[in-house]
């Protein structure tokens, strides 16, 4: 009943359509990242790299990533949601071109950086444009197009799992183009843009007052980092981010190789992950509203600790898809954990601020699956599993810290605003 009434609110006033365009993107930008692990025993033939190469495109997909959140959230604060959600499409779709092409493995790493700098400009203003067109019910918003992406990135992966052996993983890649370029005319088309622009008239002067402008954001951003709060929250986030890309990026390969499953079983199992994200992101909202952030955080992180160190433990089709449900639930963080940071940030550098917090937890995660590639190349792959169980489980612990968001708001607002 909560959870449909929270629903409800987020429609009126044109903001349906804002979500739908929002969560629309997410679906094909974050279900395209996760194509490259399910194809990744095709990409390896192909290349004829081992499983430490394919980590590293990963971990290259993912770094590129987190590099561009900082520039992004501050592009948001001079350019507007609109622009950057547009044009992140688009890029997405010229990188997908060039990674369904690539002749070679290096022209293929290349195209995953691309691929990872063009989807680096949606996060953050994904979660601006939310937030703020949302205000009392930004869970709800964010887990609802987290939910969104979350069974883009079941469905995608699934499909090109099932078509792959017919059509080859080039194919399946490169028809993300179309979807994208429709995506972005519709998005451009719904969302507000929010930004003060500046005449092209503008006087040196004017042009200097904006490198002050841009240095005050970024100093007014750092500082609101420093707050107890928001390190708690990043820094949990960071190392569950670290070990879902360790999982993401080597589950379907560790399926296939280790339980014997064929490769469209496997595909099946990730789906299930996500889909088991996607129903604790849309219930969130719901549940956070009842029991706070701090016990839903900390309970959602707990779950993900036994699910992880099962996986190497179980066998057979059916308690390996109750585990990869478990293992899902720990996506159910990202709206709580988002819509508290963003929250507590000041107003004024909300997109600085959160763009420089997502580069640095995202440049950690994206290391995940470079140090589970490696582990798999010493024949450590089950072993690593135990290790992303015991980075969660100090996850949980941060979370467990969490100070409420009342107290950390009025702090953070404090902070930023001293001389």
């Amino acid at each position: 009943m909560r959870t449909n009434t929270a629903v409800s609110r987020l429609r009126g006033d044109g903001r349906g359509w804002t979500l739908i365009s929002i969560a629309l993107g997410w679906v094909f930008v974050l279900g395209g990242r996760f194509l490259v692990p399910a194809v990744l025993p095709q990409v390896k033939t192909t290349f004829a790299v081992g499983n430490l190469g394919v980590g590293i495109a990963v971990t290259l997909m993912w770094a590129t990533y987190a590099i561009m959140q900082s520039p992004a959230g501050i592009l948001i604060d001079r350019l507007g949601e609109r622009r950057l959600l547009t044009g992140s499409l688009l890029f997405t779709a010229g990188s997908v071109v060039i990674l369904g092409a690539a002749p070679v493995f290096i022209i293929f790493l290349s195209g995953c950086g691309v691929f990872g700098l063009a989807t680096g400009l949606y996060g953050p203003a994904r979660g601006t444009a939310l937030s703020r067109t949302f205000p009392s019910n930004d869970n709800a918003a964010i887990g609802a197009t987290l939910a969104a992406g979350s069974v883009g990135s079941a469905v995608l992966p699934l499909t090109a799992g099932a078509v792959v052996d017919e059509l080859g993983w080039r194919v399946v890649i490169i028809s993300l183009v179309p979807l994208l370029a429709v995506t972005s005319v519709f998005t451009h088309r719904v969302i507000a843009n929010r930004h003060t622009t500046t005449p092209p008239t503008a006087s040196e002067s004017t042009s200097r007052s904006q490198i002050v402008s841009i240095q005050g954001l970024i100093a007014n951003g750092i500082r609101a980092l420093r707050h107890r709060g928001v390190a708690l929250a990043g820094t949990a986030v960071a190392l569950m981010l670290f070990a879902f890309q360790g999982l993401s990026a080597f589950y379907v390969t560790y399926l296939v190789s280790a339980k014997q499953l064929d490769q469209s079983l496997a595909a099946g199992m990730l789906a299930l992950l996500f889909l088991g994200g996607a129903i604790t992101q849309v219930t969130a909202g719901a549940i956070t509203t009842r029991f706070g952030e701090r016990i839903t955080l900390t309970a959602m992180t707990v779950i993900g600790v036994p699910a992880l160190i099962a996986v190497p433990l179980v066998d057979g089709i059916v308690p390996l898809a109750v585990v990869s449900v478990l293992i899902g639930s720990r996506l159910g963080i990202a709206p709580v954990s988002n819509a508290y940071i963003i929250a507590v940030l000041p107003d004024t550098v909300t997109g600085t601020a959160w763009g420089t917090l997502r580069s640095g937890f995202f440049l950690f995660g994206a290391t995940g699956s470079t140090v589970v590639g490696a582990m798999a190349s010493r024949e450590l792959l089950a072993e690593s599993f135990f290790l992303l169980a015991g980075v969660t489980a100090i996850a949980a612990v941060l979370y467990a810290r969490l100070p409420a968001r009342t107290v950390a708001n009025s702090d953070t607002k404090g902070e930023t605003s001293a001389p």
